[in-house]
């Protein structure tokens, strides 16, 4: 049996969220990428780099890349005799106790690959305890800028180790070494700085430039690939982190099948579409604002005769970026040369070009190019006639999710269902609530209850700006509210949060007979939290997310939810089937608990609709929820303590009393929204979103 492989959610932050979010404790590395370090003081001095090298001491990682390395040492020396590029300073982390220094090869310039090269860096075997002996000695690293570590060797005593280092001539003095990669144990957490960037596959540097020899420096750094990667794994396992032995591919998008629980209303529903279509060589496109959707009802691949169409008409526009960079000597002078080209030149692409332009992206899009997902059209497969098959869809059983949708509307007595009779799945997807809710004339043309599922998003979506990759074992799925402008004044939208919540916590718990003793509870907003069974302490755990986006159209609110739920994850995640077994529970499969939760998802919102945020809804939700009764700090009222009492029926915001000396309450009654507070449980701190 293979062993499970080691995923980490890979989500891009801001310096507001290190300053401001709970991030240390479920971050497993801390990468700051190359760029200027100028940025990062402006940002962080203070209180971020505070949280930084706590986080650090801890027990956490910061791996820090060209930029990243000269912040993560005690100063940074950058071209210190030239008036225009030099930068000179302290800096407050102090990972590395002396001086980054470069530019350790000359020729730098600023969003440009004139100084970029191919730098031959030596690896230091014996500072990893996984390097093999048959592992060459050096590999070439993409350079562009980065620095030196200054007299690296002087500081062993200090904990610094050299893990790789330059083997040509440098523009600067280095001292007594040539330290191009550095790590250094701090307090329990581990520090990894480099001037270079091992990070670049060769694969993702084929652009246009203005380096003459940019084309060998990418061959070069090709020729010694395979070392690179292994160096990079050596300094991930050095920071702890588990890296799998096999290079995995970044996965392709994957068709998206259409299916309902009577296939004849699928083809009703396609037919639906047709004022949005796009007719190019007889086939059907959705040309929206942020995808395009190709319906095909064969399974035959591009047709050669609509790609070479497609080719022929945008070849001069694209083939040369996907063969290296290179100018096209035949293009008008007006293109080589960078001049402003004629005003008609700039008018907006027609809907054909645009799905042409798409095509000719997909059918070169390949695993190794650093790919815009967004650009590669989205491939819908209707199925009208029978349900998908397990050879179509091997990770998802159709007719077992469709008979248990049936089993628990009947159960919720929900009459003439829609919550997930119509679905869309897909293996690989970008994001389920991106293909929704960033595509506004689809959107508007998908009826309530409209489901998309899918095993593996590349570009999930959170909270703020958060995107990462959600690897297997999550249940991830994305519904579609159409919620009556008439019903807002008595069913105000922002409680639909708190219903898909209640629906998440009612479906685990009504999945099957026994389940109702799963403790799952709601934390305010709409986080979902499980108790593990079995310990002392009785610890919660996060094990559900949901976001909610919502637009207007003129007669209704459009809302997306998306709900992104730990199911089946292996270790570190918590997940809701590894806490079954301890209950002597069989675990849970997705199609039965999406199937669970969107029936009482619809059972909810009927209420919802009916009665507003009814007693009825509020017992059930307080029931289910962290928070009754416990005292918290606000933050932005002068840190004063209060008690959480609930939440308004007619805004659903979180009400609180003040409380004063020997936590007696002052009568004061604190409301909180939901957008604009952030509820740190653990902590018991109510603090303001950035």
């Amino acid at each position: 049996m293979e062993a499970p492989r080691n995923r980490y959610a890979v989500i891009p932050v801001t310096g507001e969220v290190i300053i401001k979010e709970p991030w240390m404790s479920s971050c497993a590395l801390l990468v700051f990428p190359g760029g200027a370090d100028l940025g990062y003081c402006r940002t962080l001095n203070g209180e971020g780099n505070r949280r930084i090298s706590r986080y650090v001491y801890n027990g956490g990682a910061y791996l820090g890349f060209c930029a990243g390395g000269y912040y993560g040492s005690s100063k940074c020396e950058f071209e210190v005799d030239d008036p225009k590029l030099g930068v000179v300073g302290e800096r407050e982390l102090g990972f590395f106790p002396g001086v980054c220094r470069g530019l350790a090869f000359e020729g730098f310039v600023y969003h440009s690959e004139a100084g970029a090269r191919a730098a031959d860096v030596k690896i230091h075997k014996a500072a990893f305890d996984g390097a093999k002996e048959q592992l060459p000695d050096s590999f070439k690293s993409y350079y562009n800028g980065g620095g030196v570590f200054v007299d690296a060797k002087s500081f062993q005593d200090r904990g610094v180790e050299i893990l790789a280092s330059y083997t040509e001539d440098l523009h600067v003095d280095s001292g007594d070494s040539k330290a191009a990669v550095v790590y250094r144990k701090i307090g329990q957490g581990h520090a990894i700085l480099t001037g270079p960037h091992p990070e670049f596959a060769a694969a993702n540097l084929a652009k246009p430039t203005n380096n003459p020899d940019y084309l060998s420096i990418i061959e070069a750094i090709a020729a010694t690939d395979s070392t690179r990667m292994n160096f990079m794994r050596l300094i991930l396992s050095k920071a702890e982190l588990r890296v799998n032995a096999d290079e995995q591919a970044v996965p392709s998008l994957s068709r998206l099948h259409l299916s309902s629980h009577k296939p004849a209303g699928v083809a009703d529903l396609a037919a639906s579409w047709s004022e949005i279509f796009t007719v190019v060589d007889e086939e059907e496109y959705i040309v929206d604002a942020n995808d395009v959707f190709h319906l095909k009802k064969d399974t035959s691949a591009w047709s050669v005769q609509g790609l070479a169409r497609a080719v022929s008409d945008v070849s001069i526009e694209i083939l040369p970026k996907a063969l290296g960079g290179k100018d096209d000597k035949n293009k008008p002078d007006a293109v080589r040369q960078n001049i402003p080209e004629p005003d008609d030149a700039k008018k907006p692409k027609t809907k054909e070009e645009q799905v042409r332009e798409r095509i000719a992206y997909t059918a070169s899009a390949t695993p190794e190019k650093d790919l815009d997902y967004d650009k590669i059209v989205k491939r819908i497969v209707p199925h009208e006639e029978e349900l998908p098959n397990k050879r179509e869809t091997p990770y998802f059983d159709h007719e077992a999710y469709y008979a248990n949708l049936t089993h628990h509307h009947q159960k919720a007595q929900n009459h003439s269902p829609a919550f997930g009779t119509y679905l869309l799945y897909g293996e690989v997807v970008t994001s389920t609530n991106t293909l929704l809710e960033k595509n506004p004339s689809l959107l508007r043309n998908l009826p309530t209850g409209f489901t998309a599922t899918a095993r593996t998003q590349v570009a999930g979506r959170g909270r703020g700006s958060n995107v990462w990759i959600a690897p297997p074992g999550a249940l991830m799925f994305s519904t579609i509210v159409h919620h009556s402008f008439t019903l807002t004044q008595s069913a105000p939208i922002i409680f639909l949060q708190y219903i898909a919540a209640l629906a998440v916590v009612e479906g685990i718990k009504s999945y099957a007979p026994g389940y109702e003793k799963v403790s799952v509870k709601l934390k305010w907003p709409n986080d979902i939290y499980a108790q593990i069974p079995g310990s002392p302490t009785n610890p919660l755990v996060k094990v559900c997310g949901i976001l909610v986006n919502s637009s207007y159209s003129g007669t209704d609110y459009s809302l997306t939810v998306g709900i992104g739920l730990n199911l089946d994850n292996p270790l570190p995640t918590i997940s809701l089937n590894s806490l079954l077994s301890a209950l002597n529970l069989k675990p849970m499969t997705n199609e039965k608990l999406l199937a669970s939760i969107l029936a009482s998802f619809e059972n909810l919102y009927t209420t919802f609709c009916r009665g507003g945020w009814s007693t009825q809804l509020e017992e059930i939700y307080y029931e289910n929820w962290l928070h009754s009764g416990q005292i918290v700090e606000l933050e932005n009222h002068g840190g004063v303590k209060a008690r959480v009492k609930g939440i308004t029926r007619d805004w659903g915001l979180l009400l609180a009393e003040e409380l004063g000396e020997g936590e007696k309450p002052t009568g004061k009654i604190v409301s909180l929204q939901s957008d604009s507070n952030r509820f740190d449980f653990f902590k018991g701190l109510i603090s303001r979103k950035v």
